[in-house]
């Protein structure tokens, strides 16, 4: 019998062989470049129907969360098209993560969340740009050469409002561009006449993928340089975080009222926003906008709440760095940075799935009423 094979040479990929005995497949994942960040990790198994394959991964207990173990279930896929979870066990005293692959075909697709492919970026930019309310605006190129772009949507050139969305900072955090593209599939429906309404007074401006080079290179964190980028908006470069110095500077040319930054977290099973509290120019005005815009998203999606999240920091402590803090901050108006989970909804949980591209997709399309409740609030308030 031929013995079982692994790869991951392929757009995102990340892990290491340590040995195949037969059934038993012992592997690690791989850090990011230039950075000791690790936790993504996306492979393909190839073996023989009906074998039951015995895998684990071993240096989780290292890895960036190791509290994102707990209770967590690979996702796997035989067309990288419709993804499901597979049991996994996690212990704790050897940082194994363990779980059993009964092959229905001789290939199968193992990550740690459904992957969003590079193709797949570039198909959305070109779909979105078709639309005649839609331009792709290039802003430079990241360390590895790829473009980094910005999609501006109105169908006015002098809109009342602007609206930012930025997605996947964190590369392995794949959720984030399934949101956006969610997102964009509501906002540019003619028949949805919130949008059409919308898109009469405002613009927004999207970047679905803020670290293309890291999400090819299948890292979790970091872009090409080892960077951050989510430690970067106070003091960007072109040396090591192209990618935010380019993006930040075109929200100081355009402004903003509203700045939402996409995000995935390894640990808390819950989907839940990260404000500006702590920041110098933290204001009661912002803390109006912050409750009015959480109280239409939950008014108008399940998936949504308020109970758990992050600690909010202490007046003037804020990290300065994180995008969030630094758009709050900079332009005095409504910044938060949305986490959806690798794991699954706790509220509404689903076994076979857990949290997934459709579930984040569908949270993606849902955020349009917020947004509006809180332009509106905006508007009043001037």
């Amino acid at each position: 019998m031929r013995q079982a094979f692994i790869t991951d040479q392929f757009d995102s990929g990340n892990i290491n062989v340590n040995s195949i005995n037969g059934e038993h497949i012992s592997l690690s994942i791989r850090k990011d470049n230039a950075s000791d960040f690790y936790q993504w990790f996306h492979f393909r198994l190839e073996g023989h129907i009906g074998t039951h394959y015995q895998l684990s991964i071993d240096n989780c207990a290292d890895a960036a969360y190791p509290g994102g173990w707990e209770a967590y279930h690979v996702c796997a896929s035989y067309d990288r098209d419709n993804w499901f979870r597979i049991p996994s066990r996690y212990n704790s005293d050897t940082g194994q993560l363990m779980f059993t692959v009964e092959l229905e075909q001789s290939g199968i697709y193992i990550a740690y969340f459904a992957p969003y492919s590079y193709e797949r970026h570039l198909d959305l930019l070109a779909w979105a740009e078709a639309d005649t309310r839609v331009t792709n605006e290039h802003l430079g190129q990241t360390l590895d050469g790829r473009a980094m772009q910005v999609l501006r949507i109105s169908e006015t050139p002098e809109p009342d409002h602007i609206v930012w969305m930025i997605a996947r900072q964190h590369p392995g955090e794949t959720m984030a561009e399934w949101f956006v593209e969610g997102f964009l599939d509501n906002l540019l429906d003619e028949d949805n006449p919130l949008a059409t309404k919308l898109l009469q007074t405002t613009a927004f401006y999207v970047v679905p993928n803020m670290n293309p080079d890291g999400s090819v290179r299948g890292n979790l964190r970091t872009n090409a340089a080892g960077a951050n980028l989510n430690r970067e908006w106070l003091t960007p470069s072109t040396e090591s975080s192209p990618e935010v110095f380019l993006v930040r500077n075109k929200m100081l040319e355009t402004g903003g009222q509203i700045f939402l930054d996409i995000h995935g977290d390894e640990a808390l099973p819950y989907n839940f926003v990260a404000g500006s509290e702590g920041t110098p120019n933290f204001s009661d005005k912002m803390s109006a906008q912050q409750e009015v815009f959480k109280a239409a998203f939950k008014a108008v999606s399940p998936d949504f709440q308020t109970k758990y999240g992050y600690p909010i920091s202490k007046p003037g402590e804020a990290d300065l760095r994180i995008a969030t803090n630094w758009l709050g901050n900079e332009f005095k108006t409504l910044s938060f940075t949305l986490e959806m989970p690798f794991k699954d909804n706790a509220d509404l949980p689903n076994p076979m799935s857990g949290w997934s591209p459709e579930r984040s997709a569908k949270l993606g399309a849902d955020i349009l009423y917020p947004v509006t409740k809180t332009l509106d609030f905006i508007a009043h308030e001037n």
